[in-house]
């Protein structure tokens, strides 16, 4: 079997060194300069047009990481939905320059939810009610973009909790993301499954998957191998499916690339 094609999450000055790199395999591709709210409030189209520049002649698939700082999707908050419903518009449009087609976008279960929310009449309702309220009219919009919004495990303990969120929208547009490391966070910290569950509870829901290293104790974004991740399981599981998420490093230390594809190949498991 064929080994899967892996790519990575750049900004703009990160993808101009990896240019070759990226282009050689028409690699997945995750745009990281768009996330903060000062860039999507000034004049982005120039990096947008860079993006455009370093991609010439790229036929891979390519998408962006949403804004999420100081925000969740599942805000009950009227004035604060507004916001959110500006932020991630913004991203979109973004999404709309460069060509993307697929936007993360951070899921809103905690911690303090997988334990409490059960625990008050009506909680998980109300919690679904503020999601569609605030994500409705942007699933909307990226259906007729052609963009998938994909919802990234932050704290999230049991991996079903999300992907029924996702399906509860009835719509292609709406997608599961998988962050290894923040799976093995919850995993070694507060209880959660290993990885390769996360993988098998998303199924064919699963559309992208943040690959980082991690101990279990925090969110490290290291480099492949440096961890404590089970990474044969992992793979084999997505081998499992029958959809191809996008397979995308995400690594604090982007010069950690080369080394992570290094490991990766030596195993069998990428390219």
């Amino acid at each position: 079997m064929t080994s899967p094609i892996i790519g990575a999450a750049l900004t703009n000055a990160e993808l101009a060194i990896y240019q070759s790199w990226i282009l050689e395999k028409d690699r997945d591709l995750e745009l990281q300069s768009f996330v903060g709210g000062a860039v999507l409030d000034d004049d982005w189209t120039p990096l947008a047009e860079e993006v455009k520049r370093l991609l010439a002649g790229y036929k891979g698939r390519m998408g962006i990481h949403g804004p999420f700082w100081g925000f969740t999707i599942d805000t009950p908050d009227p004035l604060v939905r507004a916001v959110v419903q500006k932020r991630l518009g913004q991203g979109l449009d973004v999404c709309a320059a460069v060509g993307g087609t697929h936007m993360v976008v951070h899921s809103p279960f905690t911690t303090w939810d997988y334990n409490n929310l059960d625990g008050y009449t009506g909680a998980r309702d109300r919690m679904l009610t503020s999601v569609h309220d605030v994500m409705a009219p942007i699933v909307k919009r990226a259906e007729t973009l052609g963009v998938t919004l994909v919802l990234e495990n932050i704290e999230d303990i049991n991996p079903a909790d999300r992907k029924e969120l996702c399906q509860s929208f009835g719509s292609t547009a709406f997608q599961v993301s998988i962050d290894t490391g923040h799976a093995q966070y919850a995993h070694g910290s507060t209880g959660a499954p290993p990885v390769d569950y996360f993988v098998r509870s998303a199924g064919d829901m699963l559309a992208h998957v943040h690959l980082q290293d991690a101990d279990g104790h925090a969110d490290r974004h290291w480099q492949i191998g440096q961890g404590n991740i089970l990474w044969p399981s992992v793979f084999a599981a997505i081998a499992a499916l029958s959809v191809k998420p996008r397979l995308i490093l995400e690594l604090a230390d982007k010069d950690c690339i080369p080394a992570s594809m290094a490991y990766l190949e030596a195993q069998g498991l990428g390219q």
